[in-house]
């Protein structure tokens, strides 16, 4: 369970999810650590707002540092460990498999290990939590009908759900050989304040207001369960407190939606915010799809609902428009990453 007394631990505190999570802790009034090695797609202005507060800590470390790691859980004795670090953009998984490996495979190990051993040496006390965060990609593609549930196999099509995959066998096998106490949740796509600018939503976002075509994958009949960053958040905060050890969780918005009606809302939301000359959906085009395109993601969120008490708060209506508004009223925070490597190019040909 979180503790007060001890901080928690968050890796990957300065990217889009896991800033979400910092700043809610903060304002619950516990004590974080921030650990991020702050690659391409971190930002310490996520975390702006609580970086002078006396509950925060922030870490520049990489997860697949031993060294470091073990130095950080020493000088803090976090009372629970909330592992977001990875990589996560499935168009660069094409392009560079390599580098999920290394971070989300190797890097999970890496902190499992320097938790293992931090757990053992306070007395492996009963409420120490690893708590890992993945997605709903690594079930694999559902058809038309169905929905993903913690019980589903595990088939994985893409390198980057592969590597969390494989990530997430290893906190089963650490929970179940070492006794380590985890817990893990699998989420479905996350989109508001924040999102870097190489992710879907933000991409059509700017490239609207760039007067740029916004590209579609295929013909846009790809779903997705959309979640709103700041309900999944509060998901984890909830599940980390009052989660059962060894136990899974699937995090969804209950909110399905096709890529092109998902698009074309966003535009429309943009023509009553930000008019234009012309409505931003002649802006859109169809390009070829990416390679190995999961057809549908879908999560069944009854466990944490009828287990926990948590459901989304914030419909996918609703979050759009925040998501928009922000965007329009925060350019200089994405404008300056746009310049970051391979933001704003086409990604994942293979």
């Amino acid at each position: 369970m979180t503790d007060k007394a001890r901080p928690l631990l968050v890796t990957g505190g300065a990217g889009f999810i896991g800033s979400a999570v910092v700043r809610q802790a903060v304002a619950r009034g516990l004590r974080v650590v921030n650990l991020d090695a702050l690659t391409y797609a971190a930002c310490p202005a996520n975390v702006a707002s609580v970086a002078d507060s006396d509950l925060y800590t922030f870490e520049h470390a990489d997860i697949r540092d031993r060294a470091a790691l073990d130095r950080i859980f020493a000088r803090h004795r976090p009372g629970t460990v909330m592992h977001l670090a990875a990589e996560s953009h499935v168009d660069r998984s094409i392009d560079g498999p390599g580098a999920f490996i290394d971070t989300n495979v190797m890097g999970t190990y890496t902190l499992l290990e320097a938790a293992r051993a931090h757990w053992q040496a306070e007395g492996r006390p009963d409420d120490f939590r690893f708590h890992h965060i993945s997605t709903d990609e690594v079930y694999g593609s559902l058809g038309t009908d169905g929905l993903f549930t913690e019980d589903t196999p595990y088939d994985p099509r893409s390198p980057y759900s592969a590597s969390k995959a494989s990530s997430d066998h290893l906190v089963r096998a650490w929970g179940e050989t070492y006794g380590l106490p985890v817990v893990l949740t699998n989420c479905s796509n996350n989109y508001g304040p924040f999102h870097f600018p190489e992710k879907l939503i933000p991409v059509v976002i700017i490239r609207a207001l760039d007067g740029h075509e916004i590209p579609i994958y295929g013909a846009g009949e790809n779903v997705r369960d959309w979640l709103y960053v700041e309900d999944h958040a509060d998901a984890l905060l909830t599940v980390a407190a009052r989660g059962q050890v060894g136990r899974s969780y699937n995090i969804g918005g209950n909110a399905e939606r096709r890529n092109i009606d998902l698009v074309r809302a966003i535009c429309g939301i943009l023509d009553e915010m930000r008019p234009a000359a012309a409505p931003y959906g002649d802006q859109i085009v169809f390009v070829a799809d990416r390679p190995g395109h999961d057809a549908r993601y879908a999560i069944d969120a009854s466990r944490i609902r009828d287990e926990l008490g948590w459901k989304p708060s914030v419909t996918l209506d609703e979050g759009l428009r925040r998501t928009v508004r922000w965007y329009l009223d925060n350019e200089d925070w994405w404008r300056a990453l746009m310049t970051r490597d391979g933001v704003g190019k086409r990604l994942g040909r293979a």
